[in-house]
């Protein structure tokens, strides 16, 4: 199996939101947000694994400032780090005003996906050729998150929390 390139698989998706995605506060739904950071990401996971994936956790997701009706919300996703059937895949949300050109980034997301063979069994993912420094930065904190991860499924698993 060819290991693949972290920019072979990368994806920068965009929409601009509308009154149907705001809350009552007028801003941009968190849910509306969130699913989002999963299409992109599953995307990514697909790309990458050339099967279905599906979104295993969301180890993750940190909102920084709202997103407003008329924003451009821009999402850009990548393999931070693979492991046998598995990837984690990071996302970085900004929103970009379209009159002013004020770009925010307002969320982050660290999503684990497994990919599944035709008959919907895990299976084997290609190696990530990572490169240059930012590559190897993002790949070792998906190591520590990955071990703390873990961690905590062993402690649930043992009834204690």
């Amino acid at each position: 199996m060819q290991a693949r390139k972290v920019s072979e698989t990368a994806i920068t998706m965009a929409q601009q939101m509308l009154p149907s995605d705001a809350n009552p506060m007028g801003n941009v739904h968190g849910g509306v947000i969130m699913k989002s950071i999963d299409n992109t990401a599953g995307a990514v996971a697909i790309r990458h694994a050339r099967n279905q994936a599906v979104t295993a956790s969301i180890d993750r997701l940190d909102f920084f400032e709202p997103v407003y009706v008329g924003n451009v919300l821009v999402l850009k996703a990548c393999v931070n780090m693979v492991g046998t059937t598995s990837m984690e895949v990071g996302v970085r949300v900004e929103a970009e005003d379209l009159i002013s050109g004020q770009v925010r980034h307002t969320a982050s997301a660290y999503l684990t996906f497994v990919a599944l063979d035709p008959q919907g069994r895990p299976c084997r993912v290609p190696p990530l050729e990572l490169q240059g420094p930012e590559e190897h930065r993002r790949y070792n904190e998906a190591v520590q998150r990955r071990k703390v991860r873990l961690a905590e499924k062993e402690r649930e698993r043992q009834g204690r929390h």
